[in-house]
C-alpha cells in the first residue's frame, strides 16, 4: 500500500488529527452559534491560528488581506469563545462551535450572513 492510500485512511478512518491544509497553509473554519447552530462566519487558519485557538480557547484566524494572524475581537472585544472544534472528513475544513461576545459581523450583524440572494438582488433577513 502506497503513504498516500496510508496517510488518506489514517486521515479519513483513524482518530489522529492530521489537519489538511491547502497549498497556501490554510483550512477553511465555519463558525457556528455553539447554541443555535446559525452560521456565524466563515475564515480561514493557518497552524499558528489553529494552535491559539485551541490554546486559548478563543477563536483566532489567518487574515489572507493582511497576512497575518488575528484574533476574532480584538479590536472590538467581540471575541469568540470556542466550545468545540469539529473535523470535516479529510481534515481540510474545520467547523468551530462557537459562543460569540457581540456582534460577529464588522458591521455590526449578529452574522456575516445577514442577507439572502433573491433572484439578483440581496434581501436582509436579520438586523
Amino acid at each position: 500500500m502506497s503513504s498516500d492510500k496510508i496517510d488518506t485512511a489514517a486521515r479519513e478512518q483513524g482518530t489522529a488529527f492530521l489537519p489538511k491544509f491547502d497549498a497556501n497553509g490554510l483550512l477553511s473554519a465555519v463558525v457556528v452559534h455553539a447554541s443555535t447552530g446559525e452560521v456565524l462566519m466563515v475564515a480561514f487558519m493557518d497552524a499558528e491560528a489553529l494552535a491559539k485557538t485551541r490554546d486559548t480557547g478563543l477563536a483566532h484566524f489567518h487574515s489572507r488581506s493582511r497576512g497575518k494572524l488575528w484574533m476574532k475581537g480584538e479590536s472590538s472585544g467581540h471575541v469568540l469563545r470556542v466550545e468545540e472544534i469539529l473535523v470535516d472528513c479529510d481534515q481540510d475544513a474545520l467547523v468551530l462551535r462557537a459562543l460569540p461576545a457581540g456582534p460577529t459581523c464588522h458591521t455590526g450583524a449578529a452574522s456575516c450572513f445577514y442577507r439572502r440572494l433573491d433572484g439578483d438582488a440581496l434581501v436582509r433577513v436579520m438586523p
